[in-house]
């Protein structure tokens, strides 16, 4: 599916890209013809100016025209028109042979349009057109000549057409090289587009695939993760329907275990609609100024019963290493109070739970000037909650703020831990710390963990000071 979206992202690149060359090319080439066809007229133009004013124009013989004679009969008068012509010898050299294929011809017609003198060898069949422009017409099948006629005239008496002729090659032959040119670049440029619309696809379809891998592998999850807990309350169910004569103690058992059953699924429904939120950025919180070391007493008094039933030792230990303000006020973060509680009751609950019986845990609070006090940079609190249980391996470091993912090959099941009151096993879903993750990052934070097989595991969760309470 994707490599037929990269396909096809690759090929309407390509394929706009191809159009833009062509518009582009067709209109550069049409540019340059017109070019070289405006310098042609513009020579053409110029000799027949050259020409005209070396003509060589001679008076004709002088004719009366309407004698008349007065009535006294002693004064004769008469009106004379005078006639012109031009002295063709004298004013064009001799036609002899052209030196070269691409100078320009001329041909002097007299006022009837017939040809009196040329440059060509052989007369064009071409009919006399004046016209102040040049044009283009053919002679045969295969020469093209650029042509601009000129009427010459004296007063109102026509005394010729001189017409100017230049080789049409001199357009076609750059313009076939242009349009050549043209054609091998454009074949290289739409090669090389292609091959870096293929590149640009990929690098832009690699976020959506990445995406679809995650949803795929969080689905997957999730169904695992979901698919359990409804076999075990739906074979609780059919248990219970089944016995026609049910044991109040044993029915009492099976509802205790379809009960659990249901606060685990209900937890991992709003871990899950909490993850999608938080992901569609439709989630908004409301921020306020809260005392971090309030919510994490809060949430230690909390989890103290439960550590306390597995003979686990809780404690927090705020530390303040300012001395210009007092601790509470030194402790207030900007953020949402309900989403922090969340933030260390998990991180908390975490470490309850793979903390072995007669174990530690430890809470610490440290306010601290990050940057020195002259500093632009916000002062940070931190907190590390840190327990002597199972630890983590380092090769599964990297991968534990992944969502569902647990420390195992198969990644369904974490590390299992007998418990105190009831002698079962318990495991998370592997969504704690990747709530946790999101919660810091959310509040302008970060989160890391070390740990070390059998010796513990050490949280560290840094969060900025809020601003209008910096020690000063």
């Amino acid at each position: 599916m994707f490599q037929a979206t990269r396909r096809r992202l690759a090929i309407w690149y390509t394929t706009v890209t191809a159009v833009l060359l062509l518009m582009f090319a067709s209109g550069f080439y049409w540019y340059v013809r017109d070019t070289l066809v405006d310098r042609v007229d513009d020579t053409l133009n110029h000799v027949v100016e050259v020409v005209e004013r070396s003509l060589i124009i001679e008076p004709d013989d002088i004719e009366p025209n309407n004698p008349q004679s007065n009535s006294g009969g002693n004064h004769e008068s008469s009106q004379f028109m005078s006639s012109f012509q031009v002295n063709v010898e004298a004013s064009f050299r001799s036609n002899g042979e052209a030196a070269d294929d691409d100078h320009i011809d001329l041909e002097w017609f007299d006022a009837e349009g017939r040809l009196l003198w040329s440059t060509l060898e052989r007369p064009l069949k071409v009919p006399l057109h004046v016209n102040s422009y040049g044009e283009t017409v053919h002679q045969g099948d295969t020469l093209l000549l650029r042509q601009m006629t000129r009427k010459i005239q004296r007063g109102r008496q026509v005394l010729g057409y001189l017409r100017v002729s230049h080789p049409w090659f001199e357009v076609t032959k750059p313009t076939q090289q242009l349009m050549v040119d043209l054609i091998f670049g454009i074949v290289l440029t739409i090669g090389a587009v292609a091959a870096i619309g293929w590149l640009l696809s990929g690098l832009a379809i690699a976020p959506v695939l990445d995406s679809y891998q995650r949803m795929k592998q969080f689905t997957a999850d999730a169904s695992h993760e979901l698919r359990n807990p409804i076999a075990v309350l739906q074979t609780n169910v059919q248990v219970a329907l089944a016995d026609p004569n049910p044991d109040p103690t044993t029915q009492q058992t099976q509802l205790q275990i379809v009960e659990r059953i249901t606060r685990r699924l209900g937890r991992l429904v709003e871990d899950l609609l909490f993850l999608a939120r938080q992901d569609s950025g439709i989630a908004q919180w409301p921020t306020q100024p809260i005392s971090l070391s309030g919510v994490i007493q809060e949430v230690v008094e909390e989890q103290k019963a439960i550590a306390h039933l597995q003979h686990i030792t809780l404690t927090f230990h705020p530390r303040h290493l300012s001395e210009s303000m007092p601790a509470s006020a030194l402790a207030l973060v900007e953020g949402d109070r309900t989403q922090l509680l969340r933030l260390f009751t998990n991180l908390i609950s975490n470490a309850i739970q793979y903390t072995p019986i007669r174990g530690c845990i430890t809470v610490t609070l440290i306010s601290k000037s990050a940057h020195g006090k002259r500093s632009d940079k916000p002062d940070l609190i931190t907190v590390e909650v840190a327990d002597t249980g199972i630890g983590i391996a380092a090769a599964d470091l990297p991968q534990v703020f992944e969502r569902f993912y647990q420390v195992d090959a198969s990644r369904s099941r974490r590390p299992p831990i007998m418990t105190a009151t009831t002698g079962q096993t318990s495991s998370g879903s592997g969504l704690g710390l990747a709530i946790a993750q999101v919660i810091t990052e959310n509040h302008g934070g970060t989160i890391a963990i070390a740990s070390e097989p059998n010796k513990g595991t050490t949280v560290t969760v840094t969060l900025p000071l809020r601003e209008s309470v910096k020690p000063t």
